[in-house]
């Protein structure tokens, strides 16, 4: 399939609970492909992901990475239906500057805790992945500034209980040893703090048991 437009691929993803959380046309020193007109990044459409992903056959069949694995089928099948090519997270290494690449859609943003933030999941931003194209789509206009700019009171800046998500950074070692107490067992268990207190996190709809996951992959 070719010649498709955003809102076709958006029906696509819909199909797997995923959805567009940007893009961007691709420019010399962005580390596309270089026959790319076009690089989208998909994440989870919430509410509803972690039910639809937890009743793939790659969830239950108890091997390993099953995210991946499923992010990898999913993505791959959309990319040979439009004729593009499915870019992981996990692929590598080299490993694909998803960080940079969700900078330049213009929809996420670095929050004042330094993690990314999406301006509709907020700092449950995600990604499965991304899709270059060889078409140069028609992208809507992003917003013209971070949700951070007008929150109030910037709750994530004083919601890890350890000190270890502050303006100056991430302090990754002092997040552990906090996980290891039984004061980190809520993190372990609901997610992030810092993530949950972004007021668009909580609207966005991603479920404890998810958050769960990733920190249980995060803490191993």
């Amino acid at each position: 399939m070719t010649g498709t437009d955003l809102s076709t691929i958006e029906i696509l993803a819909a199909e797997h609970r995923l959805t567009v959380v940007g893009g961007f046309h691709p420019a010399p020193g962005d580390d596309c492909p270089e026959d790319a007109g076009t690089l989208l990044l998909f994440g989870p459409s919430e509410p509803g992901f972690w039910a639809h992903f937890s009743a793939t056959p790659e969830w239950r069949d108890g091997s390993a990475d099953p995210l991946d694995r499923w992010s990898q089928r999913v993505l791959n099948s959309i990319a040979a239906r439009l004729a593009g090519r499915a870019i992981l997270p996990s692929d590598g290494p080299p490993y694909a500057p998803f960080y940079r690449w969700a900078l330049r859609t213009g929809r996420v943003w670095a929050s004042p805790v330094q993690l990314l933030v999406h301006d509709r999941a907020g700092l449950m931003v995600s990604f499965r992945g991304a899709l270059a194209l060889p078409e140069r789509l028609d992208l809507p206009m992003p917003p013209k500034a971070s949700p951070c700019e007008t929150c109030n009171g910037r709750p994530c800046l004083s919601a890890c209980p350890t000190g270890a998500l502050t303006v100056e950074g991430y302090d990754v070692p002092a997040c552990h040893a906090f996980l290891d107490t039984s004061g980190g067992q809520d993190c372990l268990s609901s997610g992030c703090r810092v993530r949950r207190a972004c007021p668009l996190s909580q609207a966005y709809g991603r479920l404890p048991e998810q958050s769960a996951y990733h920190m249980r992959l995060f803490h191993r």
